[in-house]
């Protein structure tokens, strides 16, 4: 944000300095200070307005100048503390099943997430998101990225069966811990969804336990649908050990209000810092003081009026 002002101001109040001698100071009583003042502030009033014009074009000009005239311009400069977030999407066979947003029951449960998931990424600001989606095998959709629209746009194109039927969520977080583990960031979170249990992992629960202890990430578990069609005792515990929260929906309109929940938990710091530079413009009006008063002073001489 750039703002013009004066850096002194008060100097303008020499303009009534000039303006009392130009009625009250006779010019030869500071001709030994100031050896052509007689030509600038001389008592005779020119008849030639043009002159007047410049004299006083001068002064005005100079005095400008000495006030300083500045554009002070301040930076902000604003460094956000990203979190790397990984969200993991279960595309099994069983999200085809209808009924879970109760304003559009022909909408299957992965269409609803979909949705759900999308305001989620797009509410992130400071953050960088990546994508996993997992069936059978397990999809790394998206690495991580600062490019919330292009997350949103790949993540609607997803599909129920794009790998597989079944369901592999240990191995799903895994690779997401794999991903995570190569950044930077203090802040790492995944964010697990499933409507399932576990049946085509190749690592063990309890090996994927320690994982989870070593790599220092923070782990949301969810799960969706009846709590006899999820695992609740397994999500809970790896919830408990990655320091997050399991939660346990049934509905669309709950499934937003945990990831709301998430969202506000999970803030971005940000940090600013402000600098300020300062352009002066003093030269111009000096420049143009000059200009006017050597003007003036010429014509008088030329005038014969300067002794």
């Amino acid at each position: 944000m750039s703002q013009f002002k004066f850096e002194f101001p008060y100097l303008f109040l020499l303009l009534l300095f000039f303006i009392f001698c130009q009625k009250k100071c006779p010019a030869r009583s500071m001709a030994v200070y100031f050896p052509y003042i007689h030509i600038i502030m001389g008592s005779k009033v020119l008849k030639n307005r043009w002159l007047i014009v410049s004299k006083w074009l001068g002064i005005i000009f100079f005095v400008t100048a000495l006030a300083s005239p500045v554009v002070v311009t301040t930076f902000v400069n604003a460094r956000s503390e990203a979190r790397d977030i990984m969200l993991i999407l279960d595309s099994s066979e069983s999200m085809l099943e209808k009924g879970f947003d109760g304003n559009n029951l022909d909408k299957n449960k992965f269409q609803a997430v979909k949705e759900v998931v999308s305001s989620f990424i797009q509410k992130r600001k400071n953050d960088r998101i990546g994508l996993i989606n997992f069936a059978t095998n397990t999809y790394i959709v998206s690495p991580l990225t600062f490019d919330n629209n292009y997350l949103k746009d790949i993540l609607n194109k997803q599909k129920v069966g794009y790998v597989g039927k079944r369901t592999a969520i240990y191995d799903a977080l895994l690779r997401s811990i794999y991903i995570l583990d190569s950044s930077t960031t203090d802040s790492k979170i995944v964010v697990l969804l499933t409507d399932g249990r576990d049946n085509m992992s190749r690592v063990d629960f309890n090996k994927l336990l320690s994982f989870i202890k070593e790599s220092k990430i923070k782990l949301y578990t969810i799960g969706i649908g009846e709590n006899k069609d999820v695992d609740v005792e397994k999500l809970g515990k790896l919830a408990e050990v990655g320091g997050g929260k399991f939660f346990m929906v049934k509905d669309k309109d709950t499934l937003e209000k945990v990831y709301k929940e998430i969202d506000a938990t999970q803030v971005s710091e940000v940090e600013s810092q402000s600098y300020t530079v300062y352009t002066y413009y003093y030269y111009f009006p000096l420049i143009f003081s000059i200009i006017f008063l050597l003007i003036y002073i010429y014509f008088k001489s030329v005038k014969g009026i300067a002794k």
